[in-house]
């Protein structure tokens, strides 16, 4: 007796009896050319274009999803934004995004509506653009020395294979571990020097592409950058000691900015607040890591200079470093007495 049956995704067949109930009831037959026959081909899926990415990044929220914002993002960062804040709005932490305060190649800053129990109106939140449209070059040089952190912001462990491998081969898993640990390693950072009492803002919250901290401004404009900032000397020779003490306050903590400048410190009421700190350093760890802090202090004393002050960055970053890094134990109390004899008349 035979039977004529149809097996998904194959043609007809004529098979006796026997061997219809054998392949209904028993499919781990030892057979494995029937097995690996019956076994569905992956289809080869074309490369999507950047655009299609970016709209199947997030998965629809907006207005659908009670989260109605005073800006306007552009058609493409609306899922991207959204998508990214929306861990925020859910923790009840923010209510709304009302402007873009700055934009940048590795990511831009929002002014948020802060939730009446955080106890301040606004809320900066810093959102990173997608990896694939990152344009940060030689990111290597500020990983070195520093572990891979996941979400939660803990090490990952070297034992975990998974992502290690995943690492390894970049995989898309492995391109986003990087990402994360990259804006986790920033948060942290600023969690650290914020609690030692550094001029950096106050970290509120991480998602997996965000970071929401203390807002430095009014409802008007946010805190002006240095550079576009011109001082009377009293007030630049006060600026300068107080940069100085927090670049001395993170070579406590094994830390080197890696993009101090005019452009990355705020001024807002005679207060500066340092930002921008993913690329911060391993002071300790990372081979070019006296490379950095000079690049450092030769960008703040250009700027300092041309207020005014008398600097020599050479000078300073010798001190800096005959102190600090690859010192273990001691007293590392801050003591800016050779600093300021060295720089400021």
């Amino acid at each position: 007796m035979t039977r004529n049956d149809t097996c998904p995704g194959a043609c007809e067949h004529q098979e006796d009896e026997t061997e219809y109930y054998e392949r209904v009831f028993d499919p781990m037959q030892t057979d494995r050319r029937a097995r690996r026959k019956r076994k569905p081909v992956p289809r080869q899926l074309p490369k999507k274009p950047e655009e299609q990415i970016m709209e199947e990044l997030a998965d629809p929220i907006g207005l659908e999803g009670g989260f109605n914002t005073t800006y306007r993002p552009g058609q493409h960062e609306e899922q991207w934004l959204l998508s990214s804040l929306r861990s925020f709005y859910d923790q009840e932490l923010i209510t709304d995004v009302l402007a873009q305060v700055k934009g940048g190649k590795e990511a831009s800053v929002y002014r948020c509506a802060a939730h009446p129990t955080v106890g301040s109106p606004f809320l900066a939140s810093k959102v990173y653009r997608p990896r694939m449209f990152r344009t940060l070059r030689n990111d290597a040089v500020y990983r070195q020395g520093r572990q891979i952190l996941t979400a939660e912001g803990r090490p990952v462990k070297t034992t975990d294979h998974r992502i290690m491998r995943a690492i390894g081969k970049k995989t898309v898993f492995g391109v986003q571990v990087m990402h994360t640990s990259w804006l986790m390693h920033e948060y942290n950072t600023l969690e650290c020097l914020y609690h030692a009492g550094g001029a950096v803002p106050r970290p509120a919250a991480a998602s997996e592409n965000a970071i929401l901290m203390s807002y430095h401004g009014d409802a008007q404009m946010a805190a002006p950058t240095l550079n576009t900032v011109r001082l009377d000397y009293g007030e630049a020779v006060l600026l300068f000691r107080e940069v100085l003490r927090n670049v001395e306050l993170m070579l406590q903590h094994d830390l080197i900015h890696g993009d101090l400048s005019a452009y990355n410190v705020l001024l807002w009421e005679n207060e500066l607040t340092i930002i921008d700190f993913p690329q911060a350093a391993n002071s300790c760890a990372n081979t070019e890591a006296y490379r950095i802090l000079k690049r450092d202090i030769e960008r703040v004393c250009d700027y300092f200079e041309g207020q005014g002050v008398r600097c020599d960055p050479s000078a300073i970053v010798d001190d800096l470093w005959s102190r600090y890094p690859g010192v273990e134990g001691g007293d590392r109390a801050a003591d800016l007495s050779a600093l300021e004899a060295l720089s400021l008349e």
